[in-house]
């Protein structure tokens, strides 16, 4: 079983459209790959209720997770952008979790977030808030989202595989932090540079060629 988590978008109005696609490549990874292939629209995201916080999305995944452990125990994840960081937090403390993959995925949230208002502004405006009472004041959101910590978490999980894929020209998430990542997990981990490609590669054919190869590998 893999299970696709979606990012967080900070653009206006993308949190309607951030884990649009992930139906349709699912699928299509299915039918390729063979295995079972699920995905879940967290928190805040498109029709689904609530408000972004990280502590609330790993919340949210691990529901997925039992849900779908109940009749397949060998389970793996691929998440795009923060989605990754949040995979490899779950995993590092989830030992039913067999592999992750991450694509565009921040190494540094702190960097990522940047300033406390700024990232607060950011959740607003991508418009992942349910109720503005429940979105957490700017300091802790930033912080509850830093403490997902990507470097400290992959470290945790070899020698499960891992796939750290990265395209050369994100212009939002810097190509080194794949490298960061790979270097956290102490090189134990693929490394997949997508030439020219930028920060969204969930359409992307050599991400999904990339991500199908991975699975190939591992059943």
């Amino acid at each position: 079983m893999l299970i696709l988590v979606h990012g967080l978008p900070r653009a206006m109005g993308m949190g309607r459209q951030a884990a649009g696609l992930l139906p349709e490549l699912a699928e299509h990874l299915s039918n390729e790959s063979g295995w079972l292939v699920a995905t879940g629209t967290l928190s805040g995201v498109g029709s689904s209720t609530g408000t972004f916080s990280a502590t609330q999305w790993k919340s949210d995944l691990q529901v997925i997770i039992e849900r779908v452990a109940q009749g397949e125990p060998r389970i793996s994840l691929a998440g795009f952008g923060f989605g990754g960081a949040l995979a490899l937090h779950v995993a590092a403390h989830d030992e039913r979790i067999r592999g992750v993959a991450t694509f565009a995925s921040p190494a540094n949230l702190s960097a990522w977030c940047g300033d406390a208002e700024s990232f607060h502004r950011s959740v607003q405006v991508a418009g992942v808030v349910g109720e503005a009472e429940d979105l957490l004041a700017p300091e802790l959101l930033r912080a509850d989202a830093v403490a997902i910590d990507p470097v400290g978490s992959i470290a945790m999980i070899p020698p499960r595989r891992l796939l750290i894929g990265h395209g050369s020209d994100d212009m939002e998430i810097p190509v080194g932090d794949a490298r960061l990542l790979v270097t956290g997990a102490d090189g134990r981990a693929e490394l997949r540079i997508i030439q020219g490609a930028g920060h969204q590669l969930r359409a992307d054919p050599r991400m999904v060629a990339t991500l199908l190869g991975w699975l190939d590998r591992h059943r």
